[in-house]
């Protein structure tokens, strides 16, 4: 074998030294990770072997979760789009966060909050493949979420069924904003567990057991908000006020900010939610004339594109012009162009295998004073209005 010559100057030697030029772009950790050998923890591979691409991305969105945004003085709201907890991430990862304390508040779809409802009912839902007939399946009563399977009597017209009988409660039968909604369903859906023998199954009772608040952005777009539309035919009392949920969340914002503390925005999808969310800065700055400077902390998972307008609510960087996120807190945003039912288990598995319990701050038992302290310091800086 010939003798191969090293070209000149070369230094084979790590660390070695670079000219200032150089140096601040040359300063990352070393792309040289060990073999995978199998025997590594989640948290171990996402820490050595996740290390560019959206690899990169989410070991740095793991990091800026469990290393700055899970200090005790942030309020981390999450949000969820789609349709996640049919395929059992209510259950596998939202449950947990809520339960150490890691997520204080949340904004959904509705059709993540109906769907829940199958799990605390202790109803099935099956895997399957997306490419079953459907015509077949709807000749036999099946529905399909693309991969999973659901039987249309037995558990969506038996949701519906149980549904109905909540919202018709006495306790229901006035104007409310969708966290006491979702507050007061959660409170049946825990005893729905108790009774099914389905113990933390449920996202909507995990969050009644924790004080944390769930807010749906689009309330009429889903079963739930169909199955208010018919009781409103049926002269039921029950009606939902948006403007409760714009000014309670804004107000959770600003009530963390006035406290010397920090806030801090999950973002597992995009759509209505995830602007629901982030409009809270706008809110503050915009229609109270509050001061404030954006959000802290920024992390988002999602499959859209910003060319096609299909990123709903920006990138943070773009975000930054509408006073959503701080500007002088970019470095502590991260997006993901990840698919979240992919990322979201790896991300919940290394904040609950690196961080301890957090104390619940039950944000949904503070609100009164949130709305006192929102409506206190807009009349008070607009009194010429």
């Amino acid at each position: 074998m010939g003798e191969i010559k090293l070209p000149q100057n070369f230094v084979s030697k790590y660390p070695r030294k670079f000219s200032r030029g150089k140096q601040q772009f040359l300063k990352g950790k070393r792309i040289l990770p060990n073999p995978i050998s199998g025997k590594e923890s989640v948290t171990d591979l996402i820490d050595n072997t996740f290390l560019a691409y959206n690899g990169g991305r989410l070991q740095e969105a793991c990091g800026l979760f469990a290393q700055k945004m899970l200090k005790s003085n942030v309020t981390v709201g999450m949000t969820l789009s789609g349709a996640l907890t049919p395929a059992g991430l209510g259950a596998a990862a939202v449950v947990p966060l809520i339960k150490a304390g890691f997520v204080d508040w949340i904004i959904s779809t509705g059709a993540n909050l109906y769907h829940d409802l199958h799990h605390a009912l202790n109803m099935p839902l099956f895997r399957g493949t997306p490419f079953t007939p459907d015509k077949e399946l709807r000749d036999v009563g099946v529905v399909r979420i693309y991969d999973i399977l659901l039987d249309h009597k037995d558990v969506l017209i038996a949701t519906d069924q149980v549904l109905r009988q909540i919202l018709m409660q006495p306790e229901f039968q006035k104007e409310m904003g969708t966290a006491e909604l979702h507050h007061l369903i959660g409170k049946y859906c825990a005893e729905l567990e108790e009774q099914t023998g389905r113990k933390d199954s449920s996202l909507l009772a995990a969050a009644y057991h924790a004080g944390v608040p769930i807010y749906c952005s689009s309330p009429g777009d889903s079963a739930i908000g169909m199955i208010m539309a018919e009781l409103e035919l049926r002269e039921n009392a029950l009606r939902i006020n948006p403007s409760r949920d714009v000014n309670e969340t804004a107000g959770i914002v600003l009530a963390a900010k006035r406290a010397g503390n920090k806030s801090g925005v999950l973002l597992i999808g995009g759509g209505s939610p995830k602007n629901f969310m982030l409009q809270t800065e706008p809110q503050i700055q915009e229609m109270l004339c509050l001061e404030e400077e954006g959000h802290d902390y920024f992390i988002q998972f999602t499959d859209a594109r910003p060319d096609t307008g299909g990123l709903s609510g920006a990138t943070p960087q773009e975000a930054v012009t509408w006073g959503k996120v701080d500007p002088s807190q970019l470095p502590d945003t991260v997006v993901c162009y990840l698919d979240s039912t992919v990322a979201f288990p790896l991300f919940a598995h290394y904040a609950m295998a690196k961080c301890k319990p957090r104390k619940l701050k039950r944000l949904y038992d503070r609100r009164g004073k949130i709305i006192d302290l929102v409506k206190t310091e807009y009349l008070k800086n607009n009194k010429k209005l």
